[in-house]
């Protein structure tokens, strides 16, 4: 049975929350002396998506590149504003002494380039090693003569409990904690307005901080994909299963996006499963928030809402 979505998608951000609609973008966050602030910017140029983003299996690739792309810049971002009007100086940390000496005076500067390929070089390596780790381990199975079916299900069992065992670690830490919070807020109240409900504070508690068009949900689709299409690659050489890996990594991301697409706009059997495995992992990617934390999640989403109503109409802000 299909159900009006809006075509809304957020982020967690440091003290704030991103949420991009169709034709605008806009990140709120919480600065140091409890005030909000707000930036928006158009998503084009020309004010109108191309039409390479509409194309089937193609849009999922550029989506998720400019996604995290977007993402990054605005944690950022979110991060210097957070911190804005914070008088006391905290001790630098060894990786900041080191950009410091690096830089020197230089380093205010370039400090958001710095920053954008320090997060990209991260994803990058943290993408090659939740890769290349599971192959490996699983590969070492070939010395006890053990057949590709058991060293396919290994390396599925140690990509699980990876991503898993990776998000519940950093979940205990607090600025992850926070981080989540803001996560299940971004969820709350994209859920408010799906519903068609007002935007209040009141009304955002009530609903669910889980939902189905969600990066942790992309996440986990990716990896299943990752394991259904690995029983049919090699296991002669584990270089050879690890490149065919990252190259088919393009198109699982895009088969994701698909389903995630599919699985936010209806909900029948099909799209439970689905979504099931990411919701669950919500349970340690999102928090319960607090009520200042929804305030930023309507701040963002309210300069996009318009662009993005479901057919329904949608619910009104009101703060």
């Amino acid at each position: 049975m299909s159900t009006n979505k809006a075509k809304i998608g957020g982020q967690a951000l440091i003290g704030g929350i991103m949420m991009r609609g169709e034709k605008k973008t806009a990140m709120a966050v919480r600065l140091s002396d409890k005030s909000i602030d707000v930036e928006t910017w158009d998503n084009y140029k020309s004010g109108k998506a191309p039409g390479v983003t509409k194309i089937p299996l193609v849009r999922g690739c550029i989506n998720f590149v400019l996604s995290l792309f977007t993402g990054i810049r605005c944690t950022i971002k979110s991060a210097e504003k957070a911190a804005q009007g914070e008088e006391e100086e905290e001790e630098l940390s060894p990786f900041e002494q080191r950009l410091e000496k690096m830089f020197g005076d230089k380093i205010e500067k370039h400090f958001n380039t710095i920053m954008l390929l320090v997060c990209i070089v991260t994803v990058a390596l943290s993408i090659l090693v939740f890769k290349f780790v599971p192959t490996f381990l699983s590969g070492l199975l070939r010395f006890v003569n053990a057949p590709d079916m058991v060293k396919t299900v290994a390396e599925g069992v140690i990509k699980f409990a990876l991503i898993c065992g990776y998000m519940f670690a950093v979940s205990k830490t607090s600025a992850m904690k926070e981080l989540f919070a803001y996560h299940g807020a971004e969820h709350k109240t994209i859920a408010c307005f799906e519903a068609g409900e007002d935007l209040t504070v009141e009304n955002i508690r009530t609903k669910t901080r889980f939902h189905p068009r969600c990066g942790t949900s992309f996440i986990l689709i990716v990896i299943i994909l990752s394991i259904v299409i690995g029983l049919f690659l090699p296991w002669e050489n584990i270089w050879h299963r690890y490149g065919l890996q990252l190259l088919l990594l393009i198109p699982e991301s895009a088969v994701a996006y698909e389903l995630i697409r599919f699985a936010g706009k209806f909900n029948n059997a099909v799209t439970k499963v689905i979504s099931a495995p990411g919701l669950w992992l919500q349970h340690i990617t999102t928090r319960e928030p607090t009520d200042e934390m929804i305030e930023v999640a309507i701040a963002a989403v309210s300069p996009v809402i318009i662009d993005a109503s479901p057919a329904s109409g949608g619910g009104s802000i009101t703060k």
